[in-house]
């Protein structure tokens, strides 16, 4: 059955415009983005396949050109849709905490590490730079490494913060694993580039470790 042939309330599309969009299943919001199904099979259906090949709408969204392609019904032009979607998404979240200070608005600030950290398969270290009121000096990613692990010196840390005037930095790191539990080395770390940034009256606000589901804050666990 044609999704056009099932109830108005049970279509994405309407069901969308009707409740919003955090109504709406994992699956339900990739038949909007895929708009069509396949022979046999509504978008609905092929969303629900695809989610199940991938294991999650994450590691769907995370695939590199070659994996995304090889899916049926899929192929180049919705591969460089989605990419438009996410990038438009990473430059939304930006101009939001770019419009006050980070703290203003927690969940963009979230969302925006989130957004660039996610999907690489080794584990990078990166600085949210901010000023006395804390506003957004610079993203950098400072470090990269491997599956487990990244090299982070708290003297080249220290060293990108005065060249930024950093009045307070936000950390972040990616865990490849999919678990955003803090390690203990992630703990060590964290005490490490506070105490050297606090030589030079540098706050740290928090380090967010962005895996599968809401990413770690370290300040909500009162790790800081």
């Amino acid at each position: 059955m044609a999704i056009t042939d099932w109830a108005v309330a049970d279509r994405p599309r309407e069901k969308l415009l009707q409740h919003g969009a955090k109504a709406l299943s994992d699956a339900e919001l990739l038949a909007i983005f895929l708009r069509i199904g396949t022979r046999g099979k509504t978008a609905v259906d092929l969303a629900h396949d695809l989610l199940a090949e991938f294991g999650s709408l994450q590691a769907l969204l995370n695939a590199d050109h070659a994996r995304f392609c090889q899916c049926h019904g899929l192929g180049d032009a919705k591969y460089a849709q989605l990419q438009a979607v996410l990038e438009m998404a990473r430059r939304h979240f930006f101009e939001v905490i770019q419009r006050g200070n980070v703290l203003s608005n927690p969940d963009a600030t979230r969302a925006y590490l989130s957004s660039q950290l996610r999907g690489y398969n080794y584990e990078v270290f990166a600085c949210l730079f901010l000023d006395n009121q804390y506003r957004i000096i610079e993203l950098e990613e400072l470090f990269r490494g491997t599956l487990n692990s990244a090299a982070v010196y708290p003297r080249e840390v220290a060293q990108r913060a005065l060249h930024h005037h950093a009045a307070a930095v936000i950390f972040a790191h990616n865990h490849p694993s999919g678990n955003n539990e803090p390690s203990l080395a992630d703990r060590q770390l964290t005490d490490k580039l506070k105490q050297a940034l606090a030589l030079f009256d540098i706050l740290v606000l928090d380090h967010f470790i962005i895996a599968d589901g809401r990413p770690f804050s370290f300040a909500e666990h009162g790790l800081l």
